[in-house]
């Protein structure tokens, strides 16, 4: 494993045989869009190459991600792009590995308002409240009907 230094004084870590192509670029660490409490290494790309994107973000330099697709970071470090740490799946796949969670099951979360659990499905970018349950399980229970019924996986 090695370092590639990024700005913040922070360092990504890598596998060894990927240092070599990564470390010829300049990379920053970059808070999360969406969760700003994780860090990702990113750099820019030339402009004369692709507009739309301006940014690349480390992983996927380091492994092909077919269209559709997004990397997850197993342990939720956003820094630790070594490939045992990456994986490749669904977004919906990346949303059920948010590590701040409060369930064992996905589409489970404890609503700490009513305290009771709550179950909830995301269906392209639309969200389904099923209702909040005194049991965990019976949440996941409704939640994986919910998924059957819609054609989620």
């Amino acid at each position: 494993m090695k370092e590639i230094p990024l700005s913040r004084g922070k360092v990504a870590l890598v596998d060894d045989e990927d240092y070599e192509n990564l470390i010829q670029f300049k990379w920053c660490a970059n808070r999360g869009y969406r969760y700003n409490h994780t860090f990702y290494a990113v750099r820019h790309t030339p402009k004369k190459v692709n507009i739309s994107k301006p940014l690349i973000g480390m992983p996927y330099a380091i492994i092909e991600v077919p269209k559709g697709f997004v990397v997850d970071h197993i342990d939720g470090d956003g820094l630790n792009n070594q490939k045992s740490n990456l994986r490749v799946v669904t977004v919906r796949g990346n949303n059920q590995n948010r590590h701040k969670k409060t369930s064992l099951f996905p589409g489970v979360c404890w609503n700490k308002n009513v305290k009771k659990w709550q179950s909830q499905i995301n269906v392209t970018g639309k969200v389904y409240y099923l209702g909040v349950f005194a049991d965990e399980l019976e949440a996941a229970t409704t939640y994986k009907v919910a998924c059957a019924v819609m054609g989620v996986n």
